[in-house]
């Protein structure tokens, strides 16, 4: 199976901690972030895992050539030069991601103790094309969701900003916050925009008229993510308290 980290962001919200290091090799309980969703994503059978690269990518090339194990491959996606978003660095990379089976994106600055080996499941048999983790806690960002798990808007509490899916014009929706974990189908490449920046977000929407983009519930409690000084140290509280949710045995 493969896999997509995504650690490619400026981390500018979580200054002091990425004035000289990626946000993505910002430790947390002894072990840089990228490192625990590496092994997370191992765990659940990933042999293949693209990473895109942005802020301080040497670092982040020089600590993957530490990671490499016996039947784990890593692939760093250049972005170097411009920083693509979501959905650009996806199309960036799928070259690397084709072929057979679904593919796990994670971002390289969530904790979780989510089942990816369950989601995957969850995700083949129900044929969808992208399956969205997410759970009922507070945020500014939500999805919007029919009462079958189907995708059916977004909207942003901050701005007023609100997306819905036509067919979804005046059907009772819940909203529901991203955690940054998907699973995909390799043919959502092939609904990719011609634009090279672009939020993959942008992709869902469109795609949920006429394909199955369905959401994968967990427990709020046990998530957490390291954007900025502060969600950083509360990360670390929790990880001291439920470590044994975390670490890969």
């Amino acid at each position: 199976m493969k896999a997509m980290i995504f650690a490619a962001g400026l981390g500018t919200r979580l200054a002091p901690f990425t004035s000289q290091a990626p946000k993505a090799l910002v430790p947390l309980g002894g072990k840089p972030m990228l490192q625990r969703v590496a092994e997370k994503l191992i765990d659940a059978g990933a042999t293949t895992i693209v990473v895109n690269v942005h802020h301080y990518a040497d670092q982040v090339a020089d600590f993957l050539k530490g990671l490499n194990g016996p039947g784990v491959k890593f692939i760093i996606s250049e972005e170097s030069k411009l920083l693509l978003e979501t959905g650009g660095g996806l199309k960036k990379a799928a070259c690397h991601l084709g072929g057979v089976g679904p593919v796990i994106l994670h971002n390289a600055d969530v904790l979780s103790d989510i089942d990816l080996g369950g989601m995957v499941r969850q995700h083949l048999s129900s044929g969808a094309m992208a399956t969205l983790a997410v759970s009922r806690r507070t945020s500014t960002r939500y999805f919007l969701w029919d009462e079958g798990g189907r995708l059916g808007g977004w909207e942003n509490r901050t701005t007023g900003e609100r997306i819905r899916c036509k067919e979804h014009s005046k059907t009772a929706l819940e909203p529901m916050a991203f955690s940054g974990i998907h699973v995909i189908d390799v043919g959502l490449f092939r609904h990719f925009p011609e634009a090279d920046v672009f939020s993959i977000n942008q992709v869902y929407l469109r795609l949920a008229a006429t394909h199955p983009v369905i959401r994968y519930v967990h427990d709020h409690r046990f998530w957490a993510d390291i954007g900025t000084p502060d969600k950083l140290r509360q990360a670390e509280q929790l990880y001291q308290r439920e470590r044994e949710r975390f670490e890969i045995k």
